[in-house]
């Protein structure tokens, strides 16, 4: 699909769709802040959104190279004469997108930040609260290099809500008894607790199950502590579990109160529709080959632990 191509498709949902969707499926641009829109369908005409979703992230781009040494993620690609390739592959939080789309750019960290904190004019829907984190959509866009921070980065939002109306997300998270927000938390903690997508709807089923046990289970997450206190890694240390961050769920019940990474559809429709079962815990029995095990009872969840263990120390 050409510039002029999507151009004419988003100003053709603009003007009217063979259906008319309900009035929170796509953008819900705040009133008095027209530039909103303007913003992103600047952005629809300068970036064009090549692929999204897990296959083509992540498997890359032959010609793709590491930017600034930090392993796969986002690249960038001469792919013409001022046009360059970005792709963000799944999981990485705002941070990482916003370092990573300024190296591959070559335009200050800076500018991402403050375009990333207008969330009126990058087209986030209110259910955002103003925030990026979770709406920035990975994917692989080709874009002009003159194309600013706002505009990259309403492109990417543009796409979150293309995929999550095509999702049905609101309608969803209504049916399942959440807000949309919280189906897009959940989602964020699938997409960094799963090594294997295909457990992604088990994994989103530990954690709708462990939110309406009664009495309420908390989630004692690893990946929601690490985010509150901005390091990295697969498990939080005691000093970690004794923080205060309203992200440790070890310490507070129900869901942290943002998302924790940028899913992709995958996880997003795995926290819309998990998978049936009673389980309430999982453990990745076997890090080198990314097995996840899962367990409905804590003397199974206990053997799935010895387990871990028993790996953990063949690895070393």
């Amino acid at each position: 699909m050409n510039i002029e191509d999507l151009l004419r498709e988003t100003l053709s949902d603009m003007a009217h769709e063979e259906q008319p969707p309900p009035p929170d499926r796509f953008v819900q641009v705040r009133r008095g802040r027209p530039r909103g829109r303007g913003l992103a369908l600047v952005a629809a005409a300068a970036v064009t959104a090549m692929a999204v979703g897990s296959t083509l992230v992540s498997q890359g781009l032959s010609s793709s190279r590491d930017v600034a040494g930090q392993g796969p993620g986002t690249a960038s690609v001469e792919t013409g004469r001022g046009r360059i390739t970005l792709t963000v592959r799944e999981g990485l939080r705002l941070s990482q997108v916003l370092e990573r789309l300024s190296a591959a750019t070559g335009r200050p960290q800076a500018e991402f930040w403050r375009a990333a904190k207008d969330g009126g004019a990058l087209g986030l829907p209110s259910y955002a609260r103003g925030a990026l984190e979770g709406f920035a959509f990975p994917g692989t866009y080709e874009v002009p290099s003159t194309s600013s921070p706002g505009e990259i980065l309403a492109a990417m939002v543009t796409r979150f809500n293309r995929v999550a109306g095509d999702g049905d997300l609101v309608a969803g998270a209504r049916r399942a008894g959440r807000t949309p927000l919280e189906i897009l938390i959940i989602a964020s903690i699938v997409q960094a607790e799963s090594a294997d997508k295909r457990d992604m709807p088990k994994i989103a089923r530990v954690v709708h199950n462990r939110l309406d046990h009664t009495p309420g289970l908390r989630l004692q997450l690893d990946s929601t502590v690490l985010y509150g206190l901005g390091k990295y890694g697969a498990k939080a240390s005691q000093e970690d579990l004794r923080s205060r961050s309203p992200y440790n769920t070890y310490a507070r019940r129900g869901l942290p109160p943002g998302p924790i990474c940028n899913p992709g559809a995958d996880a997003i429709a795995a926290a819309l529709k998990p998978a049936v079962g009673p389980w309430l815990h999982f453990v990745t029995t076997d890090p080198k080959r990314g097995v996840t095990k899962f367990a409905a009872s804590e003397a199974e969840f206990l053997e799935l632990t010895k387990e871990y263990r028993r790996n953990l120390g063949k690895a070393g």
